[in-house]
């Protein structure tokens, strides 16, 4: 196999990230910085912020009766879906994520906390991984 070969296929792989291993114990601590907007509970009770149960595959801003923002409600009818990769960036950022939206929440600065925080997601909200 000739060098330029090799290069070709080794450095594409090098900027790679690694896939983070998710730990959903880990996360259930990261939640506790929002559980005093949030439930995950099935029927739980909407607070400052939504309930978040059945929130992956949900279309952003759709639970009956909350009342969003009108950045997240635009969101949501421009088709913005919560999946584990589209609520990590506003995870990280929400002002950035969402312009305009209401969320006081400044965001997780910290890679592996919103990984580990998605993962509990995914468990105390019913979806299916």
């Amino acid at each position: 196999m000739s060098l330029r070969l090799a290069l070709a296929l080794v450095v594409p792989l090098a900027g790679a990230a690694p896939a983070l291993a998710a730990d959903a114990a880990a996360g259930q601590r990261v939640f506790n910085q929002c559980r005093a907007c949030h439930t995950v509970e099935q029927g739980g009770r909407n607070g400052v912020g939504p309930n978040l149960h059945g929130i992956f595959g949900r279309t952003a801003g759709s639970i009956e009766g909350f009342r969003y923002s009108a950045a997240m409600k635009a969101r949501g009818e421009a088709g913005l879906v919560w999946t584990p990769e589209t609520l990590a960036p506003y995870l990280r950022n929400p002002r950035e994520a969402v312009p305009g939206g209401s969320m006081a929440f400044a965001g997780l600065r910290n890679e592996q906390q919103i990984a580990d925080l998605i993962a509990y997601l995914q468990q105390a909200t019913g979806a299916s991984r």
